[in-house]
């Protein structure tokens, strides 16, 4: 039976509170939940199929090209931010746990400033990746739907 709006606890009316606050705030990923959860997964992919798919579509295809050249800018700064920051913290420190957690957080943090300037360098702000990452996954579905 359904709770009434008086018999739901303290903790449970707020917890209610914040999962629509949060779902609000979040709703742009009602775009990927048919992928994060799928009814059947979906199949796999290499580069030539997404090079198929850039061939295969006008107007998605060049976006997610773009996309995919910015993710090795943010692949390359997670590089260098981590041997940066674990070498300095090993230099000064010689502490290894101190350097494993400059390494993490020199990836988390090179890999986010390799993506921000990926963006301003492509002008990604200008284009709808995620748009046309959820026609390569629609176009995946299909493709293999067609093949079976």
């Amino acid at each position: 039976m359904g709770e009434t709006q008086e018999s739901k606890s303290f903790l449970r009316k707020h917890w209610d509170g914040y999962k629509e606050f949060w779902g609000e705030r979040f709703s742009f990923l009602d775009n990927y939940f048919r992928f994060i959860k799928p009814e059947e997964p979906l199949p796999r992919w290499d580069s030539s199929v997404v090079e198929e798919f850039i061939a295969s579509d006008p107007i998605h295809g060049p976006t997610l090209k773009t996309a995919r050249e910015a993710a090795t800018f943010g692949v390359a700064g997670a590089a260098v931010g981590a041997v940066s920051t674990a070498g300095c913290a090993w230099k000064w420190s010689r502490s290894p746990h101190g350097a494993a957690l400059s390494f993490a957080f020199g990836a988390v943090v090179g890999g986010t400033f390799g993506l921000e300037i990926a963006n301003h360098w492509f002008q990604l702000y200008r284009l709808d990746t995620m748009a046309s990452q959820v026609k390569f996954y629609e176009w995946l579905q299909n493709r293999a739907a067609e093949k079976s």
